[in-house]
């Protein structure tokens, strides 16, 4: 697992593409082959993937594989695991906050969960990641199946009769492709943001780490918020 992250948004292509190049970046590389769904969230994602790889093929047949979402089955097991280890707990949570009536789908609520809950989220996504990259996959009768630590086979996959297909990339088409992407900057929508900061600096009020303290600072953020809307 390369990256897993928690943001305000999965749908917008510039930050899906900015996923990519950042791990493009740490890697000093990119892959040889991408499978994509034909999701609008994945256009600049095969762009990018094109463009490094100097590929003419408008279909991109050469570096990237376009197929049906219904071919994901490995990485929808996946969403399977991290749901169990750790999203399930934070639907229930804030399933929760609007059964009580503290959260409504509404602007100022989304973004207020987003700036108390997102770094907590992320932690915890960090977790699950390095114990998935270090857990040990046993070995079964079908030869083809590798087995191992998917940290290791991934670094030195000669060990496992496997060959590194990790692809050079050019600094220059790397910055190139960086400009058009969006990257993590606010948890949340920046406005709200910066009234959290301030409301927090004035009512000398901290972010924890932990889940219940970090509720409570939402609930007093989203009536302070609410009462100086109401003004």
């Amino acid at each position: 697992m390369i990256w897993l992250e928690a943001y305000k948004t999965n749908s917008d292509p510039r930050v899906i593409a900015g996923y990519f190049m950042d791990a493009v970046s740490e890697i000093n590389g990119c892959p040889q082959k991408v499978r994509l769904d034909r999701g609008t969230e994945n256009t600049h994602l095969a762009q990018m993937q094109r463009f490094l790889h100097d590929s003419e093929d408008e279909n991109g047949s050469e570096c990237v594989i376009i197929g049906p979402s219904t071919g994901n089955q490995r990485i929808e097991r996946w969403w399977c695991t991290l749901r169990s280890q750790c999203v399930q707990f934070w639907m229930d949570h804030f399933d929760q906050l609007k059964a009580d009536g503290y959260f409504e789908d509404c602007f100022i609520d989304k973004s207020l969960i987003q700036f108390c809950f997102q770094n907590t989220i992320q932690e915890e996504l960090d977790e699950v990641v390095t114990a998935w990259n270090n857990h040990r996959i046993r070995a079964i009768d079908n030869p083809r199946d590798p087995y191992g630590h998917p940290s290791i086979m991934y670094a030195v996959p000669n060990l496992y009769g496997g060959q590194d297909f990790l692809q050079p990339a050019d600094e220059l088409k790397m910055e190139i492709c960086r400009e058009d992407c969006h990257f993590k900057d606010y948890p949340c929508d920046e406005d709200v943001f910066r009234l959290c900061i301030e409301l927090m600096d004035e009512h000398n009020l901290e972010m924890s780490d932990d889940v219940f303290e970090i509720t409570d600072l939402y609930v007093r953020l989203r009536q302070m918020v609410t009462a100086a809307l109401e003004e």
